[in-house]
Parts: C-alpha cells; sequence; structure tokens
C-alpha cells in the first residue's frame, strides 16, 4: 500500500462516504489514480466501491471495518504474528485485526488455525501449507461469524494452545466487552479454552462499555494495542497481571 492509499483510509476513517472527485481535489490526482486507488483497496478489502466514490463504514461488515484505523490495526497484527511459533494451533476469534492477523500468517508453515469467522477462514483458502478448522453454528451474515451452542460444543471439541480475541470495549469496571450478545459467550468459551489468550484491540476501544461482557480484565495473559492506549488503562492491565504490548 503506498501513502497515498494510506491517506484515503484516513480520509474515510472521519466520514462515511467520499467521492472520486473530492479526493481527486484533497490528494491533487487525477480522478483515474484515485480510482485505480481505490479498485486496489476494495480488492484488499479494506472499503467498498460505490457509484462514484466509495465507504468505509458498515453495521458490522469485518470488510467495512479493516480500513478504519487501518495503519494502527496492521501494527498490531504484525505484532500478534510474531508471537505465532512454527507447529502451533492457534484460535483466531472474529474481528477486522484478527483478519489482518490472520493475513499475516499466510506465509508461515506448519501452523493451525481454528477460527468461528467465515471471512478469516477464506483468506487462508490458497495457504495449503496451513491446516483451517472452522468452528459450525448458526452463520452471522455481517460479521461472518458463526454462534450458538453449536459452535461452543465444537469448541469443546479441540485444543489449542493460543486464542487471539477482538472486543468491542474495555473499561476498568466491566472488563472487555462486545456489542453482540452471542459473539460474547463465543469469545468467553474460547478463552475458558485456551492456554494463554491474547485481545488484540486499537486504542479507540479503551474507555468504552459495550453491552455484553466477554470477561474480566484478569482472564486475559496479553493485551496488543497501538501506542495512543491511555497511561491509565495500561497501569491498570499490568496491575492486574495483564502484559501490555504495543505496537
Amino acid at each position: 500500500m503506498n501513502d497515498r492509499q494510506s491517506k484515503i483510509l484516513g480520509i474515510l476513517s472521519v466520514g462515511d462516504q467520499i467521492s472520486v472527485n473530492d479526493l481527486s481535489r484533497d490528494l491533487s490526482v487525477s480522478s483515474v489514480t484515485i480510482r485505480q486507488d481505490l479498485n486496489h483497496l476494495e480488492k484488499e478489502g479494506l472499503l467498498k466501491r460505490v457509484h462514484g466514490g466509495a465507504v468505509l463504514r458498515g453495521a458490522d461488515d469485518i470488510t467495512s471495518r479493516l480500513g478504519i484505523n487501518y495503519e494502527k490495526k496492521i501494527v498490531i497484527a504484525r505484532r500478534a504474528a510474531g508471537l505465532v511459533e512454527d507447529g502451533e494451533t492457534i484460535f483466531i476469534e472474529s474481528g477486522s485485526i484478527n483478519a489482518l492477523f490472520a493475513k499475516e500468517l499466510l506465509n508461515r508453515a506448519g501452523i493451525t488455525v481454528v477460527t468461528t469467522n467465515l471471512f478469516i477462514a477464506r483468506q487462508m483458502r490458497k495457504a495449503k501449507h496451513l491446516q483451517v478448522v472452522l468452528m459450525g453454528g448458526i452463520y452471522q451474515h455481517e460479521s461472518e461469524s458463526v454462534v450458538g451452542q453449536l459452535t461452543k460444543t465444537c469448541i469443546e471439541q479441540v485444543n489449542f494452545g493460543k486464542a487471539f480475541i477482538g472486543i468491542d470495549g474495555f473499561s476498568p469496571e466491566n472488563g472487555f466487552t462486545s456489542k453482540d450478545m452471542m459473539r460474547a459467550e463465543i469469545a468467553a468459551k474460547i478463552i475458558n479454552r485456551s492456554r494463554e489468550t491474547f485481545v488484540l484491540t486499537d486504542s479507540s476501544k479503551f474507555g468504552r462499555s459495550e453491552l455484553c461482557r466477554i470477561c474480566a480484565t484478569e482472564e486475559i495473559d496479553c493485551l496488543i494495542t497501538d501506542r495512543d492506549v491511555p497511561q491509565e488503562s495500561r497501569t491498570f492491565l499490568t496491575q492486574k497481571g495483564v502484559k501490555v504490548l504495543l505496537a
């Protein structure tokens, strides 16, 4: 991704939609160049093309959320990938950072990835050297996650050393939270089964408390985030025994 394409994602991060003409004017390049950039970013799954421009945000669509705070998310994903050893079996839950994290593993050998997310599983379809285990359950169309009792039963049947979890919010009072009750239940089940649990999140989720609690702070082993995380949150997490890695 070049600097201009990164700027496009940054512009879209503060607005729901932008036109080709506006981007051409703001970035001082031709509309043809902007269309090429938008086509590339759409191919990478970072935005959606619409007539005359592009949109970034969607309700719960991973594709729509990948580009929001992209620069922060990709460094978090790369830091997490460095913690995965060849030969390991890991569980990747859902979320846009987890999707980028999974993509960082495509060239690795001997890794088994267990997931509850079809978007993540599809990213790995051409990586024949990786084994992908997809859990069953009720399919959520926008998030592309599977949830429900069948999913929990499937999780009970697999063993994995590390789990990588996405969240929607964190506060000292309520711990790690999610907007979706059914996905919160699945994340909690994954955490309960894992020997070591990592939360991947950008700093925008701190100070937010969403509808459903996933787990208490001390149930997490490590949190990987960007350097804009509030110092008081870092101190609180460290005091609770959570290792905080800044990407």
